[in-house]
């Protein structure tokens, strides 16, 4: 029991680096898309945000057990996987799309290829909706971080149906959402280890 601790203590800070390092990648994304900071370096860094984001769900499905039903779990799957999805068409975006002629996009963007990015869009969208309407039933949940994540998920997901503005202020929210779940992972840790502590001081 105590080695099963000590491993999910020690996986923590990794998980919650990476959680904080979505949030700054995201804030990246927004810059980048506005043409504040385009250059070769935030292009590569562009992807990060979607791969780092999926510590956010298993960190937050492993640390919180009421979220663990059948929905919840089938929204931590479908998100994450699609988040994975997700990398692949940031990369297809940012380090192919700029390299090649407006005709060529548009012609694969009607094809297999568009499909594979709604297909990707729409499936983080209903797993960001089943795994935060599980976040949400939790007691002591931050609502206002899952209120943002949601919205800003449905601004990200459907980047295609808003104008661009809207899909700039999703980025930037979620980045305040993902950094407010991030601390409250830290402040429920903390919490947690105190009444373990507080417990096993009974006990002895």
């Amino acid at each position: 029991m105590s080695t099963s601790m000590t491993r999910t203590r020690s996986l923590s800070p990794v998980f919650i680096i990476a959680i904080l390092a979505a949030a700054i990648m995201l804030v990246v994304n927004a810059v980048k898309r506005a043409g504040i900071a385009l250059s070769p370096v935030t292009q590569l860094a562009a992807p990060l945000a979607q791969l780092l984001a999926v510590g956010l769900v298993v960190v937050i499905f492993a640390a919180t057990p009421a979220v663990r039903g059948r929905l919840s779990s089938l929204g931590a799957v479908l998100c994450a996987a699609s988040l994975v999805l997700l990398v692949g068409v940031e990369f297809v975006i940012n380090l192919v799309f700029p390299y090649l002629p407006p005709e060529t996009i548009s012609q694969l963007r009607s094809g297999p290829t568009g499909i594979a990015f709604t297909v990707s869009s729409i499936s983080f969208l209903l797993g960001a909706l089943l795994f935060f309407t599980a976040l949400w039933r939790v007691a002591g949940s931050p609502r206002f971080a899952i209120l943002l994540a949601v919205t800003s998920s449905v601004s990200i997901a459907l980047r295609t149906v808003f104008p661009e503005a809207v899909l700039l202020g999703g980025l930037g929210s979620l980045a305040g959402a993902v950094a407010m779940l991030a601390f409250w992972l830290i402040r429920s840790r903390r919490t947690q280890d105190a009444s373990l502590r507080s417990s096993e001081a009974a006990v002895s």
